[in-house]
């Protein structure tokens, strides 16, 4: 269990000679067949019976040692500390987003839903030059992405018309790419009314259950809608982007505890309380 995870290398496979033991690392948790190329152009993680660490098995963070094949380890430097190099993995996911989305700096684009994807999405866009527009509900939520600086304004749906606000923003023409991380079809539906012609729709989020969208809109603005799932090859550029202090990780850890606390504090506060959690650290040697 667990495959957001860091730690420290205590052994090293033979043939093994550019890591060392007691190097930093994060894991990059891909379940994938070794006839699958994984080099860069390739697309690994849609590959057949892709799976991950930690949730389909190979054993996962939780794990006081864990053997994972050499493609997969990533060195970091002494500069990120082990419990942020633990959100590599879900910034990762913001990072493949942004690709998928073609934004360039000077570019706006609106995020819905300050979860912690969309929180670190958020990280990732104004690290590469992008004004940043957050749509939540939550004020905890909220809150959070005031006070770790990843919006450059933050919009309630509850409070404001968000797309006559986002027009506003915008000199009347919309953002040139949207952002959805919610599996809500109200925000979807925000998404593709925000948008200018010819703006990218980005679907970030898991969805269990169907959804609608406004072809009609979508037609009549020539829009682009695409999908992004998990990362393919975006560790080494996430990695130098928290090395190089263009993304703080510390804002997104709201708590740290240790391994025996993982249900009752863990679990049982994403269950119950998820508002205000973004990312809870287990720290197996406090």
């Amino acid at each position: 269990m667990g495959h957001e995870f860091s730690g420290v290398v205590y052994a090293v496979g033979e043939g093994v000679d550019d890591l060392k033991v007691g190097q930093h690392v994060v894991v990059e948790p891909y379940i994938i067949r070794d006839d699958v190329p994984t080099g860069e152009g390739s697309n690994y993680h849609l590959s057949k019976d892709m799976n991950f660490i930690g949730l389909g098995g190979c054993g996962g963070g939780l794990a006081e040692k864990i053997a994972v094949k050499r493609r997969w380890v990533h060195p970091i430097s002494d500069k990120i500390p082990l419990d942020q190099a633990a959100l590599i993995e879900p910034l990762s996911v913001g990072h493949h987003a942004y690709v998928r989305s073609g934004a360039k700096a000077g570019d706006v684009a609106l995020v819905g839903g300050a979860g912690p994807i969309g929180l670190l999405l958020a990280a990732v866009l104004k690290a590469k030059g992008i004004k940043v527009i957050i749509t939540e509900l939550s004020k905890a939520r909220k809150d959070k992405a005031r006070e770790s600086g990843v919006a450059d304004y933050i919009l309630d749906p509850s409070e404001v018309d968000v797309v006559e606000e986002v027009k506003k923003l915008t000199n009347g023409e919309g953002v040139d790419v949207a952002f959805e991380c919610t599996s809500v079809n109200k925000v979807l539906d925000t998404m593709v009314e925000a948008c200018r012609p010819t703006a990218k729709v980005v679907i970030v989020s898991i969805w269990s259950h169907p959804a609608t969208i406004n072809v009609h809109s979508v037609v009549m603005k020539e829009l682009d809608v695409r999908g992004t799932i998990a990362y393919c090859n975006d560790h080494a550029e996430t990695i130098k982007l928290v090395e190089e202090g263009k993304i703080n990780l510390e804002p997104f850890i709201t708590q740290r505890i240790k391994l025996d606390e993982l249900i009752s504090e863990g679990f049982e506060r994403l269950i119950h309380n998820n508002e205000s959690a973004v990312k809870i650290i287990v720290n197996p040697n406090l």
